[in-house]
């Protein structure tokens, strides 16, 4: 695993994207500054073999270079009733993710699209996993993506969600953020790698409180949610559809 050092040494900071530098060390990135990142996949790996369902499709959106397909595949091996959509608009990713699959022993029905997650073609879902992606979309654009993931799943079926939060009280979300930064301390970054980072996602990524995120879910329909996890300013949820709809 390469080391994350792509904000170690001072520089004009660009805009955060999933670039090939980022592709490189991401698996280094994201054990160091997503709490408890591996817990949450082997989590969510048993809440989609519980919700799955074998006319059911299986959506991973925002799938980056596939750490939850790969976990997911490995669970299902041998089983005949695994279809899985990937997407991403980084090729990058997705060209790590088709050299993962390419290593397996067995076959993968695994389908990686390169489009928005926002226009992607969703049908027959048992299960859509969104994870740390809506937090880089527009705001504007998250309602319609909710929707049509309700709209697109099937009954009984669940949105499993997680999100970086804020805070809707000033001091709370200060002491979460200082609380999250004394986090990555604690794994070795340091305070220019910190700052650099905070400022390359300045405005490219956008978190809400999870009041906002309960509530998108329940405009769109879904009968319950629950925040499975949480750990300060991160969460992850789970928002079932009733299985009359």
């Amino acid at each position: 695993m390469s080391k994350d050092r792509l904000f170690a040494q001072p520089q004009v900071v660009s805009p955060f994207s999933f670039n090939r530098q980022v592709v490189r060390v991401f698996d280094d990135m994201l054990e160091r500054s997503v709490p408890f990142y591996r817990e949450i996949l082997r989590r969510q790996v048993q809440l989609i073999e519980n919700f799955h369902l074998n006319e059911g499709k299986i959506y991973d959106l925002g799938c980056s270079h596939g750490n939850l397909g790969m976990s997911l595949i490995e669970s299902f091996e041998g089983r005949k009733n695994l279809r899985m959509v990937a997407v991403d608009n980084s090729e990058p990713m997705l060209e790590r993710y088709r050299s993962r699959l390419a290593g397996l022993s067995f076959p993968a029905r695994v389908e990686l699209r390169r489009e928005d997650v926002c226009t992607t073609e969703i049908e027959n879902a048992s299960v859509v996993v969104i994870n740390l992606t809506l937090q880089f979309l527009p705001i504007e654009s998250r309602d319609a993506l909710i929707r049509r993931v309700f709209d697109a799943l099937l009954p009984g079926g669940v949105l499993l969600l997680t999100e970086k939060l804020t805070h809707a009280d000033g001091a709370m979300a200060e002491l979460q953020r200082d609380l999250y930064y004394g986090m990555k301390r604690a794994n070795g970054y340091s305070e220019l790698e910190i700052s650099q980072k905070r400022d390359a996602l300045e405005n490219v990524l956008i978190p809400e409180t999870l009041e906002a995120h309960l509530a998108r879910l329940e405009r769109a329909g879904f009968a319950a949610a629950d925040p499975w996890f949480k750990w300060f300013n991160f969460c992850s949820l789970i928002a079932r559809k009733d299985a009359s709809r």
